[in-house]
């Protein structure tokens, strides 16, 4: 019977990669480095900024600390998938304007293989890219200009199986390991400034096959009774990812109608970082649970291609343009009563806050903070059962004073099915 779940929730997971799209986003900053990083939370703690490494919860798929797949309930199968639509606003001085995305968020699904041990599989995506935008250049002494345009998308995904196991009571170690794929396109095109009789194209692209490694553990510890704190600790390993990075340089004239190609490459071009996780949660028994989370990424040791570079001919990896990235969350989840007959009483009220410092550079400055807020609910769907809907609201910023601020809305649903595929029935 698992050897039929786990295939029928391996062929749910590659189905919906197919639907999963990588135009998540109109952010001229998801050019740099990987593109923009997704948060990888899930529906449930999505309304608390993404609240996780501390967080223990057998009702609850937690991807971010794989320690905690050993909690989840011998009778049951969890299946989590989430979608989200967000609003975002771009401002630059008096310029303002607006763009709607929506996307195929996760799926993830959990369930316990043995005693004390629990495995999770699911898709996550990772980083997203999409942009499309000009810049004005003045020609010469005159009061005419011309438009650099620069376009991209694409991404990349991230597939996953993972394992928990609770050697001894109250304490856990767990690991992801992740399949991670994905590709580029990015073009620069530059008019000429001699009554545009030349332009230059710049197409970068690449694509990434390679793995990703994650660990976990927690310890819950009773201060008294009822009231329980879970620490937690995840490390992530850095390496080398499979994957050149590509640059073609085409110059057209349209005098004489002829263009040169010019072809670069660089070599493993991309990198993953080492991170470091750490968070706390406190919890008085089933009604309210108050944590927090702290995030290192070290970016910053890593080198990149400098796709800025003006002499094509210098194309190559560049030191610098990558920052550590740190990220704080606090988050917070009260249920008033499990139990009880009114329904509101049984609902999950979330809320959470972060803030984040910038991964990358741009043109030699620090790139945009981030600040975010949200909150939500989880709704149980059947009067006795166990099955979650989850939705929320998120704010984000990212802002620096010198460059484009960003202003996130967005609208978060996830349904976690909780069903009882385990249970052995007894005829009388």
């Amino acid at each position: 019977m698992k050897k039929k779940i786990s295939i029928f929730i391996l062929q749910l997971v590659f189905c919906s990669v197919t639907v999963h799209s990588q135009t998540a986003t109109n952010s001229p900053y998801s050019q740099y480095g990987l593109g923009l990083l997704s948060d990888q939370s899930l529906g449930f703690n999505k309304a608390m900024s993404g609240l996780s490494y501390g967080v223990r919860n057998s009702k609850q798929v937690n991807f971010a600390n794989p320690a905690s797949y050993s909690s989840v309930d011998s009778l049951t199968m969890l299946l989590d998938v989430g979608f989200s639509g967000q609003i975002t606003s771009f401002k630059e001085g008096d310029t303002r304007i607006k763009a709607n995305n929506g996307d195929f968020d996760y799926i993830v699904a959990s369930f316990r293989l043995m005693p004390r041990v629990g495995i999770c599989v699911g898709f996550v995506p990772f980083t997203v890219i999409g942009y499309n935008y000009n810049y004005s250049n003045k020609i010469g002494n005159s009061t005419s200009s011309s438009k650099d345009i620069y376009s991209g998308s694409g991404g990349v995904n991230q597939a996953f199986l993972g394992m928990g196991w609770s050697p001894v009571n109250n304490f856990s170690v767990g690991f992801n390991f992740s399949y991670l794929w994905g590709n580029y396109e990015k073009s620069v095109y530059i008019p000429g400034k001699d009554n545009y009789t030349n332009t230059i194209t710049r197409q970068y692209a690449a694509n990434i096959n390679s793995y990703k490694l994650d660990f976990g553990v927690q310890y819950q510890h009773e201060i008294s009774a009822g009231e329980v704190l879970t620490y937690g600790l995840t490390y992530s390993l850095g390496h080398k990812l499979r994957g050149d990075a590509t640059l073609n340089v085409i110059n057209s004239s349209a005098s004489s109608g002829t263009s040169t190609t010019t072809p670069l490459t660089i070599s493993d071009a991309y990198s993953l970082p080492h991170s470091f996780g750490a968070g706390v949660t406190w919890k008085h028994g089933t009604k309210l649970m108050v944590g927090a989370d702290y995030t290192l990424q070290k970016w910053g040791n890593l080198s990149v291609p400098d796709n800025n570079v003006k002499d094509a001919n210098n194309y190559t990896l560049a030191d610098g343009l990558l920052k550590d990235r740190h990220k704080i969350v606090l988050g917070t989840e009260w249920v008033p009563n499990e139990s009880s007959n009114r329904y509101f009483r049984r609902v999950h009220y979330r809320m959470g806050v972060s803030y984040a410092t910038p991964y990358i550079t741009v043109n030699g400055q620090d790139g945009p903070k981030e600040y975010g807020v949200s909150a939500g609910f989880g709704f149980p769907l059947l009067k006795g059962g166990k099955s979650i809907l989850n939705i929320s609201g998120q704010w984000l910023r990212a802002h620096s004073s010198s460059m484009i601020t960003e202003d996130y809305y967005r609208l978060n649903i996830g349904i976690t099915f909780n069903e009882r595929w385990f249970m052995k029935w007894k005829v009388q």
